[in-house]
């Protein structure tokens, strides 16, 4: 039997990239790197939701399941670029 586990991701990792993506142009200081950091940061701060396709979570939250998780995503996606930020700031004192 040949098992595919090519569709199983964290529903986050998509959605985080494409916030920081977005975000991105409000930070002009903060290198592509920098960005990855971020990334890394916000996912770290969120639970891993792992799911084969994102419609299949979608359907299943409620409401105030899904607002709770855009709350928890901003939060983790504000903690992030400040954490970088501020490291960044102590090593070379430019950002």
């Amino acid at each position: 039997m040949i098992i595919n586990f090519e569709q199983v991701h964290n529903y986050f990792e998509r959605v985080v990239f494409e916030a920081v993506a977005k975000m991105s142009g409000s930070y002009p200081a903060y290198s592509a790197d920098m960005l990855a950091d971020v990334a890394c940061v916000a996912l770290n701060r969120l639970p891993a939701r792992y799911l084969r396709h994102d419609v299949d979570m979608m359907f299943y939250l409620t409401e105030s399941e899904r607002h709770a998780m855009e709350n928890s995503l901003q939060d983790a996606l504000d903690f992030a670029f400040g954490f970088v930020g501020e490291r960044a700031a102590r090593q070379t004192g430019a950002v």
